[in-house]
C-alpha cells in the first residue's frame, strides 16, 4: 500500500489497480467495489495537495469476447469433467442442462463436506448456507465475529489475522496445517461466490458459456486452459478527480461511488 502511494505521490508512473480485488471470470458482472483504490488515493492526494498538485483516477473497462466455436468447445471439456467425476458424457443434453448437473454434483459434493448431507433450497439459498458455514466459524475465531459486507470482503479480512504468525516461523507444526486449511477454506469461499445464480440461462451469451465451464475445470483441477482466439476492447473513462476529504464512517464513499458508476456504463452492466 505504501509503495502505491509513492507512486502515485511522486507521480513516476500510472498505477493500474483491480478494484474488484480478484479475477471473478464473468464478463457481465460487476462485483462490489473494495475501498483499497479510493484509501490509496486519498492519502497520495493529501501528499501532493501540499504542492498544490492533485491525484485522478481514470476508470478502464475491459470487455472481452470470444470469436471461437464457444459451444464447441464447452462440449469437449464438459466431456472430460463428466469423465473426472465417473459419469459417461451426457452428449444428448444440451449444454445448459450439462452444466446445470455438473453444477449441482460440485455443490452437492462440497455441501456432503462442510454439511454430513445435501441442502434444500434454490442456487441462491444453497450457496450462501455454505459460503456462511465456511467462513463464520472463521470469522468467530480470527475477527471477532465481524462478518459485514459481500463474501470477497470477507475473506479479504481473514488473512490479515491468520498469516502474521505463521509468516514469523515459530508455529507449531500442527497449528501451522490448521491456518493453512482455514486460508484453503477461505479461498473456496471467494470461490463459491464467483458462481453467481441465473448467470448461466438458457439462452445466455457465450462468453458466460466458456466462462463456466473454464471456472469449473479451474477449481476441479486447479489448471487453466487456454482458449482462443481471445479479443478485448479497452475503454478509458473520464478523470476523476480524488478530494482529500473522507465521508463519515458508514457512509457510501463518492470516490468509489464514481468509479464503479462509470464501470457499469462503459461495461454496459446495470447495478444489481
Amino acid at each position: 500500500v505504501q509503495t502505491s502511494i509513492e507512486i502515485l505521490e511522486t507521480a513516476s508512473r500510472p498505477l493500474v489497480i483491480f478494484p474488484e480485488g480478484h479475477v471473478s471470470r464473468t464478463n457481465d458482472r460487476l462485483t462490489p467495489m473494495l475501498e483499497g483504490t479510493a484509501l490509496i488515493a486519498r492519502q497520495a492526494a493529501k501528499k501532493r495537495a501540499k504542492d498544490n498538485k492533485k491525484v485522478v483516477i481514470h476508470p478502464v473497462a475491459t470487455r472481452y469476447s470470444f470469436p471461437f466455436d464457444v459451444h464447441a468447445a464447452a462440449a469437449t471439456m464438459l466431456d472430460e469433467i463428466e469423465q473426472r467425476l465417473t459419469w459417461r458424457p451426457s452428449r444428448d443434453l444440451s449444454l445448459h442442462e450439462r452444466f446445470k448437473k455438473v453444477g449441482a454434483c460440485l455443490m452437492a459434493l462440497k455441501e456432503l463436506q462442510y454439511f454430513g448431507e445435501t441442502q434444500d433450497g434454490t442456487i441462491d439459498e444453497r450457496l450462501s448456507k455454505l459460503i456462511d458455514a465456511i467462513l463464520k466459524p472463521m470469522e468467530a475465531e480470527w475477527v471477532n465475529g465481524n462478518g459485514a459486507g459481500h463474501p470477497v470482503a470477507r475473506v479479504k479480512r481473514l488473512p490479515a489475522a491468520v498469516l502474521p504468525d505463521m509468516i514469523k516461523g515459530d508455529l507449531p507444526e500442527g497449528e501451522k496445517r490448521r491456518r493453512w486449511r482455514h486460508l484453503e477454506d477461505a479461498d473456496l469461499a471467494q470461490m463459491l461466490y464467483h458462481y453467481p445464480p441465473g448467470y448461466l440461462s438458457e439462452n445466455c451469451a457465450a462468453n458466460r458459456i466458456i466462462e463456466t465451464v473454464e471456472r469449473f475445470e479451474e477449481d476441479l483441477t486447479g489448471k487453466i486452459r487456454v482458449h482462443g482466439p481471445i479479443e478485448a476492447t479497452i475503454t478509458v473513462g473520464d478523470a476523476v478527480e480524488v478530494s482529500t476529504a473522507r465521508e463519515a464512517r458508514g457512509e457510501t464513499d463518492p470516490l468509489m461511488t464514481a468509479i464503479e458508476s462509470q464501470l457499469r456504463t462503459m461495461l454496459g452492466i446495470t447495478a444489481e
